[in-house]
């Protein structure tokens, strides 16, 4: 967390965007200077997520960063941004879109999910709903607009938390 905003990454570059938007650069621009893995032929994509909370409301924003398919010479980057988002909605952003050798990245918008019972529920279901080769881990929070405060949980395909 840096102040009232949470982020989360599926690398290393957390720390990135964290110290650099200590120093006041936006998201974006912290984003900037990251790119995808270099693990050929994958070049898996970095996906990386901000949410901002003040006075009771809250915007958030996802972000993939991926090679131009396959080519590790471009960078295509993507951010979408939500404002004033309907309650028991959300975003899902993941890294692959199935099999393949090498792997298909994530294309297109971040899918539209229904957020729906206790933390422990949706974080069951949507484990659940990923594919069972591919899943990796798994990171959900659910975060009280009002007050501020969080819950987390965390699930690793290798049941480490």
């Amino acid at each position: 967390m840096l102040g009232n905003k949470t982020l989360v990454t599926n690398g290393d570059q957390t720390d990135t965007i964290y110290e650099l938007m200590d120093k006041q650069q936006t998201f974006e621009q912290a984003l900037r200077t990251r790119e995808f893995e270099p693990d050929a032929p994958n070049y898996t994509p970095r996906i990386s997520g901000i949410m901002h909370l003040e006075n009771g409301r809250y915007n958030y924003a996802m972000s993939i960063l991926k090679s131009n398919n396959g080519d590790p010479s471009s960078c295509n980057r993507y951010t979408f941004a939500y404002e004033n988002p309907t309650a028991g909605e959300g975003h899902f952003i993941h890294t692959y879109m199935g099999d393949g050798n090498p792997l298909p990245s994530f294309e297109g918008e971040p899918t539209l999910v229904g957020i729906e019972g206790d933390i422990n529920s949706f974080t069951k279901t949507v484990w659940e709903n990923l594919n069972e080769e591919n899943k990796v881990s798994l990171f959900v929070r659910f975060i009280e607009i009002e007050s501020g405060k969080y819950e987390t949980r965390i699930v690793n395909k290798n049941g480490k938390e």
